[in-house]
This record gives C-alpha cells, structure tokens and sequence, in this order.
C-alpha cells in the first residue's frame, strides 16, 4: 500500500513538469522569434580613414617636424588597429621631406595616391594645368609606390560640367580611381591656432581647442549618420578627410577612441568605396563624385585664438 502511494504521487509530481515542458518547446519558435537576434542586428557603421597632404601640412609648433608628426599619426593608426590611405603632394616641403615621410608610411604598410604635385585648385588653373600636375605628381611617386586614386586639392572637381568631364576623362585614360569625401569636420583648421597657442603656451587654449575638435568631429558623424539613414535607410561606409598636420597628430589617439566608441569599425578605403553609393568614384561614370557632406558649417576656431 506505501509503495502504491507513493507512485501515484511521483506520477502526479511528474505530470505538470511533463506538460511545461512540451508547453514551452510548442512556445520556442515564436520566442526566438520575437527575441532580438544578433544576425538580424544593424551592422556596424564603417570608416575608412584618409590623410590629405603628405609629406606635410603646415604649420608646425617648434619642435614638430613633417616626420614627427607623420610617426605620431602612425603610431596612433597601429596602436588602434586602423587602416588608413595617405595623399601626397611631391611638390611639397624641404629636401628629403618626401623620402623619410613616405618611407615611413610604406614601413607601416599603409598606400598612398596622388594629390595633385603642388596643391592646385582645379577651379583656379583649368582641367590642362591640372592634368599636367597630377602627370607630374605621378612620375614623382609611381617609382615609390603609388597607388592609381586621386584625392582631388579643395574638393574641387571643376567649376562647371564641361571642365569636370574634361578631367574624368583623363583620370578614366589614367585607371584612376577618385577618393570620396562623406566625413569631413574641418580638421585643418584647428593646426594653425594649435601652434599659436602652443608658442604661447596657452595650455588652456589649447585645452579648449581639443574639445571642441572632439566634439565638431562627433558632431560631423553623427550629421553624416543621419544623412545616410533619410536618405537610404542604412549607414553608408563613410570616408573620413584627415590631414597630416601637429595637432591631428596630437589628437589621433582621442579621435579614433571617439569613433570606437560611437560603434564605428575601420575599414580601408577600398573596401568603403566597394559601395554602390561611390559608383560615381569610377571617372569613366558620370560625375560628380558623390558626398554626405553637411550643409550647414560646423564651428571651428579662428584667428581670434591666441591672436599673434
């Protein structure tokens, strides 16, 4: 009689547990379901990081040098793990500026393209000139290294379509490839005030210089993001326009910390670009290179900091 009773209280005991767990295996396609997966998950936001103006972008407070400021750049670029594509001007510095520069770039395994030899505005000497510059750059460099992409001086493409078309077509004859721009703050101009004060040794001028260099480049991303998403619902690898001048290279370790944190993943610039939103990078397909660059100017500092 115990034994009796006590399996039917074991059976009971296991009755419920039996019927949860068939409730539960029925009710698990439809939790999987509703529960957020990481494969369906937006994918991270990429960057590919370029550097206009090697082997240098003055000016520079005593002390800094083109390759001091380059080897911080690197040293930064390595420490987080980031790809990064140089552009380079031959035309450009003192006597052995160009060599030590670009061999070290080379040494840190990262490409580099043209740039134009001395800088020149394509709006301002017409597509001849320019052609001729980009040649002169290219027979300068080409024994280097050289990768065939353009990164056009001022973003300027042509000041009208005729004169536009004029360089495409040479750039298409050439195999180039043309660098978009969708992120770009303005970086350049924090290196003159940067140097004003740092002869000045206006610490706190400089302390205020560094965050507001942060937050306009947090600010240009975060526009640029926005951007992307009215306009084509997901984030389109964006190309970041960098230069290789002293308070980048002071701030490198900072920004690229910054973009970690906002949930970017560094790519190089060739794979950004394998991105039907840079078609129009190809020269031999209707221009003009395509951008998400704001429209409306983000604050930067001026001559008013540390006045000379």
């Amino acid at each position: 009689m115990q034994a009796e009773v006590t399996t039917q209280v074991a059976t009971a005991t296991r009755a419920p547990a039996a019927k949860s767990t068939r409730l539960l295996s029925a009710a698990l396609p439809l939790i999987l379901a509703l529960a957020p997966h990481p494969a369906l998950a937006a994918p991270a936001p990429q960057i590919a990081l370029t550097f206009d103006d090697l082997p240098l972008h003055t000016p520079y407070p005593s002390g800094d040098t083109p390759l001091s400021v380059t080897d911080a750049i690197l040293a930064a670029l390595k420490q987080a793990r980031a790809p990064a594509f140089g552009f380079v001007n031959a035309g450009k510095g003192e006597a052995g500026d160009l060599d030590t520069v670009l061999d070290h770039w080379h040494a840190a395994g990262l490409p580099f393209g043209n740039h134009g030899f001395r800088h020149l505005n394509l709006d301002k000497v017409g597509a001849a000139e320019f052609v001729a510059e980009l040649d002169r750059n290219q027979a300068a460099l080409a024994p280097r290294g050289m990768k065939p992409w353009l990164r056009y001086p001022f973003l300027a493409e042509g000041r009208d379509p005729a004169m536009r078309d004029s360089v495409r077509a040479a750039l298409a004859q050439r195999h180039y490839r043309i660098a978009g721009v969708s992120l770009s703050f303005d970086d350049w101009a924090w290196n003159a005030p940067y140097a004003r004060c740092a002869v000045q040794g206006n610490t706190a001028a400089i302390a205020d210089l560094e965050a507001r260099f942060l937050s306009a480049a947090r600010a240009d991303a975060e526009a640029a993001r926005a951007a992307s998403q009215a306009r084509f619902r997901r984030d389109v690898p964006y190309v970041l326009l960098l230069h290789v001048g002293a308070f980048d290279a002071r701030m490198m370790p900072r920004l690229l910390a910054l973009y970690r944190d906002m949930g970017f993943r560094f790519v190089t610039l060739e794979q950004a670009q394998r991105d039907p939103f840079y078609a129009a990078t190809d020269p031999a397909r209707p221009g003009p290179t395509p951008a998400l660059l704001r429209t409306t100017p983000l604050p930067r500092p001026g001559d008013d900091v540390c006045p000379a």
